[in-house]
């Protein structure tokens, strides 16, 4: 079966107000959901991995041309997009991973509100995807 991998961007839009700002029923709410959900993936064997991650301002990139590496400053805080977290799914098809990435977009924000978090939605190459086209060179 294949893999996908969804990303989740925190994009300002449907909830322009950051988490550390929620009233913290809302918070409460809505890690649940991301837990239920959770739950209900590993239940059916389709959640590969999942992880959420630290703000930007933590965020470091790397360089290097071959020798030491070149550590900077990430994704600047003041961007207002910014990678939250990720799912891996092994599902049957595509279409039951865009099922699955709608739920993690619809993850209640303030009041219940659905996020509507746009998630991305990727295929994850195996091997087998780079021997095939090897063997069509």
């Amino acid at each position: 079966m294949p893999k996908y991998l969804l990303i989740v961007d925190h994009r300002p839009g449907a909830v322009e107000t950051p988490m550390d700002e929620w009233a913290p029923d809302d918070v409460e709410a809505h890690m649940d959901y991301y837990g239920a959900l959770r739950q209900e993936l590993l239940d059916s064997g389709e959640l590969v991995d999942q992880h959420a991650l630290t703000g930007p301002e933590y965020a470091k990139e790397v360089t290097s041309d071959g020798g030491p590496p070149v550590v900077t400053d990430g994704v600047f805080p003041e961007s207002k997009e910014f990678l939250a977290g990720f799912q891996i799914v092994e599902v049957a098809d595509e279409q039951r991973a865009f099922a699955i990435a709608a739920r993690v977009s619809a993850a209640p924000g303030p009041g219940g509100v659905p996020l509507r978090q746009p998630i991305g939605v990727r295929r994850v190459l195996e091997a087998a995807d780079f021997e095939a086209l090897q063997s069509q060179r």
